[in-house]
């Protein structure tokens, strides 16, 4: 064979092996993200708008699916795009990470480069004391989702807005004292090791699963009965005032009595006489002897619902919801940096 023919060989066969190469990789990259990845969703592929900002979800949180794209339902900022197919990771604005859905490995993660200039969201609505790993999400994450109000975007359980029905709150019809929902019954718990006191000065109806049966369509027909519900929260963290505060008490016309953070910390979400904490007083049985005074004196009791003459309670913990809340924030996030430690800020 000439020296010419051997050489354009040789290219041809360079050529080929280069070829088969750069489609391995590709190959291999549209592997990778789309692993695990929830199935694309033929309704929401459609042609992006000048301006509009793509929103990834890694996952879904916990599993649950539910409608995305529909956020004038809860009058959120309409300028995004969400979607949960990862065929848009190299394009999109922002990944949104739900923390216990990842936290167990790193190869929970992308394992591709990340695009210049994209956000990664850390969301959460666990306390820390349910959140495991937080350190490994140390130096990737550029902004914060959370139920803390000093988030770079705050997701409450709830809050309260300005009462404009112009219409009394009417307390629903009282036949019972006191009653708790609990679904962790955790004997080793502060909330629970609380209540064990309490109990032996005062009658408390408890439901959940290791006691009464309270089927959800009925929990607020059940719940307005009662003139008290505890909110015991399962840890106690700053800001982590959960639906045990927003909908089964307040929503649901109960008078709270709250085992969570201070009273300072939950004064600066509702008005401190519209609930009781344990904290005033010395012993569960100074708690109880307070309720059992309460309960024999219709005015003094009446006072808890008073500022509902100016306020209002709402309660929203769907998925949308919170998501939806993710566009504003990140259309108004501030200069992309990387927090070095999420353990400092969180704990």
């Amino acid at each position: 064979m000439k020296p010419e023919s051997q050489s354009t060989s040789c290219h041809k066969y360079v050529l080929v092996f280069l070829l088969i190469t750069l489609f391995s990789f590709i190959l291999f990259t549209y592997i990778n993200i789309n692993r695990s990845s929830p199935d694309i969703e033929p309704t929401l592929i459609f042609t992006m708008k000048e301006g509009i900002m793509t929103i990834l979800l890694w996952t879904w949180p916990f599993g649950d699916r539910f409608t995305l794209n529909h956020c004038e339902n809860s009058g959120e900022d309409q300028g995004c795009f969400f979607t949960a197919d990862r065929n848009y990771y190299l394009t999109a604005n922002a990944v949104i990470f739900h923390h216990r859905d990842v936290c167990q490995s790193k190869s929970q993660m992308p394992q591709i480069t990340r695009p210049p200039g994209q956000y990664w969201v850390w969301f959460n609505l666990e306390s820390p004391s349910h959140s495991p790993n937080l350190g490994f999400m140390d130096n990737l994450i550029n902004l914060t989702m959370s139920y803390r109000s000093d988030s770079d975007i705050f997701t409450p359980y709830g809050w309260l807005v300005k009462n404009n029905i112009n219409q009394n709150f009417t307390i629903p019809k009282k036949t019972l004292l006191a009653a708790w929902v609990v679904s962790n019954w955790n004997p080793s718990s502060k909330r629970v090791q609380y209540y064990q006191e309490l109990n032996k000065h005062m009658q408390i109806d408890v439901y959940g699963r290791q006691h009464k049966t309270l089927p959800h369509a009925g929990m607020q027909d059940t719940i307005s009965k009662y003139k008290f519900y505890f909110s015991f929260e399962n840890s106690q963290h700053r800001d982590y005032i959960t639906e045990k505060l927003w909908r089964n008490a307040l929503a649901f016309g109960a008078v709270p009595v709250i085992l969570g953070s201070t009273r300072e910390n939950y004064e600066r979400f509702i008005p401190r006489d519209s609930f009781i904490h344990v904290d005033d007083f010395p012993s569960p049985k100074g708690l109880a002897d307070y309720l059992h005074e309460l309960d024999k004196d219709k005015e003094r009791y009446e006072r808890y619902f008073k500022w509902r003459a100016k306020l209002r309670s709402k309660s929203d913990n769907s998925w949308a919801t919170h998501y939806c809340k993710a566009c504003k924030g990140l259309k108004e996030a501030p200069a992309y940096r990387t927090m070095p430690s999420l353990v400092t800020w969180y704990t």
